[in-house]
């Protein structure tokens, strides 16, 4: 019989994973549900369409009303499971403050479409190169480096966006998104400044589950998780765990020492280990950086009591290097 993907998760992954919500909504093996939420009459908002790899991604646009001319830029992603509309309040505070401000959902997760794979083999009848097949829709499954496609994608989007000002552009990243920020942010230099606040940037830990599950998809032994699958910490959405063997945000970082870096962790950050991170952030070559530890605080406090000040940290850091 073969035991659940749960079972072969080093405890320190279970814990990270969840990245987003409460402690209580992950007690009850669901995420919070989002608060509801007023748009600032102060602050105007926009759906777009950003293509990702030939899909559809939802994305909400915040900037200041009345706006004239280029506003610096920040680009939010988000945790394990995480969609954009948990982080509407963040966006919006941020486009009070001058930027604007791109939040998107990644495929296959809130409202953008998901990717596709065939259920069976290729049919001989097509038009060119179209053809007609039975497809299955991959939702909520979190996957590293489609993650890391979505964001670069964004990235390349707000080139032709006329509100943006391209040389000012930066990331904010929460938990596991804070990783997926680090990763993009070493290969695309066109992002000057990141806050990556209580993210893991090593999960090597992974790597036995990745090296197994690999084989079996492979060999076609093992199908793609289904939506809405719990498998860590309360939370949606099963692991792509050989993806994660070619994933390491600490690695790709260092090949951007030009970028303003500011790591924000809790002092008492009770699911992974931070010491990696303040390795990573000792190592890491540049000038611009900056590691704040909040004291007596745990990783969701970030999302709780400590909100405002983490906000407030990732605003400062982007006043600093995004409007010069």
């Amino acid at each position: 019989m073969k035991r659940p993907v749960s079972d072969f998760i080093a405890p320190i992954i279970v814990a990270l994973a969840a990245a987003i919500g409460s402690a209580p909504a992950q007690e009850a093996g669901r995420p919070a549900p989002a608060a509801s939420f007023a748009v600032p009459d102060d602050v105007s908002v926009r759906r777009e369409t950003i293509w990702s790899e030939g899909t559809r991604m939802a994305a909400n646009i915040y900037s200041p009303k009345g706006v004239a001319g280029k506003l610096p830029t920040i680009v939010m992603a988000y945790g394990w499971g995480g969609t954009m509309e948990r982080f509407r309040a963040e966006g919006a505070a941020f486009a009070q403050a001058g930027y604007l401000v791109v939040m998107f959902d990644y495929r296959g997760w809130g409202e953008s479409d998901s990717r596709v794979i065939l259920a069976g083999a290729e049919p001989a009848e097509r038009t060119g190169e179209r053809f007609t097949a039975e497809v299955i829709g991959l939702r909520e499954i979190l996957d590293p480096l489609a993650e890391v496609d979505d964001l670069s994608n964004v990235i390349h989007w707000l080139q032709a966006e006329p509100l943006s000002d391209t040389g000012q552009v930066g990331v904010w990243g929460t938990s596991f998104g804070g990783g997926i920020a680090a990763y993009v942010a070493g290969y695309d230099h066109r992002i000057k400044a990141i806050h990556v606040q209580v993210a893991p940037l090593e999960l090597r830990a992974l790597d036995p589950l990745g090296y197994r599950d690999g084989t079996q998809r492979a060999r076609g032994q093992l199908g793609y998780p289904k939506p809405g699958l719990v498998v860590v910490s309360g939370l949606r959405g099963a692991p792509i765990t050989e993806h994660f063997l070619r994933y390491s945000p600490a690695q790709a970082l260092a090949h951007a020492p030009e970028c303003a870096v500011q790591i924000v962790l809790a002092g008492k950050e009770e699911l992974f280990d931070t010491k990696p991170v303040v390795v990573t952030y000792d190592n890491f070559k540049g000038t611009k950086k900056n590691l704040v530890i909040i004291p007596d605080v745990g990783h969701y406090d970030l999302y709780g009591k400590a909100r405002d000040q983490a906000h407030e940290l990732a605003r400062s850091w982007f006043d600093k290097f995004l409007k010069q």
